[in-house]
């Protein structure tokens, strides 16, 4: 395992770094673990145990839940170094989720009893993951209403246009850097796959976007966010 520097940890999560005093940025660089997943690979399932805060470095990865019937439902998507995995060890339960990554991906894990103890010695690192939950649940609370109220072309352009703050766009300035299956998109989006395919021809028709393989290029944002505000 490589060990790596203060510069290196600081550079990988400066928030979380930035509270702690010295003596706890030893015991942090002490416990400060990087590990690469696989493509497809889980990396954590629903009902495991949590163990670790995770902050993803590279590559992408999406949190899933499995509803009625077995159905997956894509329900976020993280962030370049948004941490992710820690809110069932503080609610005292198992993993109400899966994650995954949709590609090859560098992710570090923390242990979370360490995290513990170093928030019991720090406010500011208390505050800041108050401040990480609060977060969370505001952008919870508004995608569930999305999900439920919007009609699927304002779902489908919500879900393009987050996939787009989320992972950017390539050189070209408009294609997503992210290229999901329709299944995924759909599943992202609370549709069916064929309702998916449809809407996304629908838009290309429309000049929204355009389509190459499993490429989306977004052609005309404005309209699409016009398209997700109405829903």
């Amino acid at each position: 395992m490589k060990v790596l520097s203060d510069n290196e940890i600081a550079e990988y999560i400066p928030d979380l770094w930035l509270p702690l005093t010295q003596e706890q940025r030893a015991v942090l660089a002490q416990h400060f673990n990087l590990r690469v997943y696989k493509k497809n690979e889980m990396i954590y399932s629903e009902g495991g145990k949590p163990q670790f805060l995770m902050c993803l470095l590279a590559g992408k990865v999406k949190i899933s839940k499995q509803g009625v019937g077995g159905r997956s439902q894509i329900i976020r998507v993280i962030n370049h170094k948004e941490y992710f995995a820690y809110r069932a060890f503080f609610a005292e339960e198992d993993y109400v989720t899966n994650a995954a990554a949709f590609e090859a991906c560098t992710i570090c894990l923390i242990p979370m009893d360490i995290i513990c103890t170093l928030i019991g010695q720090n406010t500011g690192l208390a505050m800041f993951f108050i401040r990480q939950l609060s977060v969370d649940l505001g952008i919870s609370d508004s995608r569930t209403v999305n999900l439920t109220q919007k009609h699927i072309r304002g779902r489908l352009a919500e879900s393009l246009l987050v996939l787009k703050n989320s992972y950017g766009v390539e050189e070209d300035g408009c294609t997503l850097s992210i290229f999901l299956s329709r299944e995924d998109l759909a599943s992202f989006s609370n549709m069916t796959t064929s309702n998916a395919i449809r809407t996304l021809s629908n838009f290309a028709t429309e000049k929204l976007i355009a389509i190459d393989g499993r490429k989306i290029k977004l052609i005309d944002e404005e309209r699409l966010r016009k398209v997700s505000r109405i829903g």
